[in-house]
């Protein structure tokens, strides 16, 4: 947003306007003959678009909005509205030189004209410009502000108040809601569609939170009540946050990537060089990260379903599904679509950097090297049966498992997931889920193949580094298939449904029948 004015005020500053009075503040939004447009799709000049495809014009009798501000939101915002069907007054300083940013639906004129006949009003502009305002205090008087401001995470800090509840200190008579804080510019002139639907509102007045929820839905949006003004604080932090749930799979996709890379380093690069004195430190950029990237890709797919089995475990051993899991699993379960998503994200690296291997300096001299040892060995024919299927169902089960992986991250878009059912989203993601680990551990036996069983792949009698990565993933296979028997399955599908193992409902019978306590288990 641009701002509109300078100067800034101290919260402490008592109120522009004291004088009291409450007008009515109900902003009817244009009805359904008013609106012919479908609203989730991007606006398109002053019209809407029909879902037949015909262009409607915006009615003249539509409900007025002042907005005070020209930046680019107050742009985007007053673009939307006008597609909405809302009369649009924008209050500017230098009316003159703004005019032309607008869409020429809407009106643009100096602030004090603009605040005049409009009920809800827009600010559109930065904290510190609020006091600018005060001269405009009894004109403001009874009217619904919409603070749609957000700050920056210094003043977030520094200040103690929200941006909205300055605002309403400012303005005591008027009603100040909270809204379109965590919209873009973008979202609002492309449509719902390209962007997040919901619209926090908090505010101390149900009425004017009323309103405003109604232009809300008339603009395509998902109103969400927040509460009370208190709440502006954290509906203004939202779009401060970076991916808050990605933190800790981040973190530990980070740790797991550090842990074997040392790993692969010391046993590829510093064993050759200690016993033998050969460099091969060639290997770090591309090598050793290639060695590296599955074996997070694989630890971290098995660590997607290791906390089902933890909590099928724990309700097993209690009995019932009323008592909350442990802090720890509660939030490993709620982070397993991020935990999914990285695994992803790591194999299709690796895949990557498979293509690229055939093309690197290493492996053509490699290549060479090895065609003129076999012209002095007087070999005119190298096969190894063995060597030759092992590879080839090494690289279909990789293929396999990769693919299965690309189905569970499309289906974890929210665009995607909305379009399945309960049964279908469930039958991809834990059942297909489960078949891409097992694709995933045959690709890593495939690869180990004898390797395990050799001394020579005990370097610095560190064991191979796909034996490592087996020990989580085999652990989830054996559990599953344990919850497959009919004593584990019978016992944990009751329990799912309500059954618990020492409660009971204990009713009595009506007085026509003998009294007795019977107990259900239902």
């Amino acid at each position: 947003m641009a701002a509109e004015a300078s100067g800034e005020q101290d919260p402490s500053t008592p109120g522009c306007g004291e004088s009291p009075g409450m007008k009515d503040n109900t902003l009817h939004p244009p009805s359904a003959t008013q609106m012919s447009g479908d609203m989730d799709k991007p606006l398109i000049s002053r019209r809407l678009v029909d879902s037949d495809g015909s262009l409607a014009e915006i009615p003249s009798e539509a409900p007025k909005v002042g907005i005070l501000g020209s930046g680019d939101f107050a742009r985007s915002l007053v673009t939307r509205l006008v597609g909405s069907g809302f009369s649009v007054v924008v209050g500017s300083r230098n009316p003159k030189r703004t005019a032309g940013l607008f869409p020429s639906a809407a009106q643009v004129t100096f602030q004090a004209e603009a605040v005049e006949s409009p009920d809800v009003i827009f600010v559109a502009m930065f904290r510190e410009h609020y006091s600018s305002l005060c001269g405009l205090s009894d004109q403001l008087a009874g009217k619904i502000l919409v603070d749609v401001s957000n700050p920056t995470e210094q003043e977030h800090l520094r200040h103690r108040e929200s941006n909205a509840e300055y605002l309403a200190s400012l303005f005591p008579t008027c009603t100040v809601v909270k809204a379109f804080n965590v919209i873009s510019a973008w979202t609002l002139q492309t449509g719902p569609r390209d962007g997040n639907r919901q619209v926090p509102i908090c505010s101390d007045h149900p009425d004017a939170k009323r309103a405003v929820s109604e232009m809300v839905q008339a603009m395509g949006f998902m109103p969400v009540d927040m509460g009370s003004l208190v709440s502006a604080r954290e509906v203004e932090a939202m779009p401060l946050r970076l991916l808050p749930g990605w933190k800790v799979p981040a973190l530990l996709a980070l740790g797991l990537f550090i842990f074997f890379y040392v790993y692969n380093f010391i046993r590829d690069v510093v064993q050759p060089y200690v016993r033998d004195g050969k460099s091969k430190f060639y290997k770090l950029p591309v090598s050793v990260v290639n060695t590296t990237l599955p074996c997070v890709a694989y630890v971290l797919l098995s660590l997607v379903y290791l906390p089902g089995v933890l909590a099928a475990a724990l309700q097993l051993r209690r009995g019932t599904k009323y008592r909350r899991f442990p802090d720890w699993l509660d939030h490993w379960l709620q982070h397993r679509k991020q935990i999914g998503l990285l695994s992803f994200f790591c194999a299709a690296l690796h895949a990557l950097y498979s293509f690229c291997l055939p093309l690197s300096r290493v492996n053509r001299y490699e290549v060479v090297n090895l065609a003129i040892k076999q012209v002095l060995a007087n070999k005119s024919h190298l096969w190894i049966e063995e060597e030759v299927w092992r590879m080839e169902i090494y690289l279909s089960l990789g293929v396999l498992a990769l693919g299965t992986l690309s189905l569970l991250a499309v289906t974890s878009l929210p665009s995607i997931a909305n379009s399945l059912n309960w049964r279908e989203f469930s039958f991809v993601q834990s059942t297909l889920g489960f078949v891409a680990l097992v694709l995933s551990t045959l690709h890593t036996l495939t690869y180990g193949w004898t390797r395990a069983f050799e001394d020579s792949h005990y370097k610095f009698y560190l064991p191979p580094t796909f034996t490592l990565t087996l020990l989580v993933p085999c652990v989830v296979i054996l559990a599953k298939g344990l919850f497959l028997l009919p004593c584990f399955s019978r016992r944990l599908s009751k329990i799912r449904r309500g059954w618990e193992k020492d409660g009971g409902v204990k009713f009595t019978l009506p007085m026509d029948h003998a009294l007795a306590q019977k107990t259900s288990h239902v």
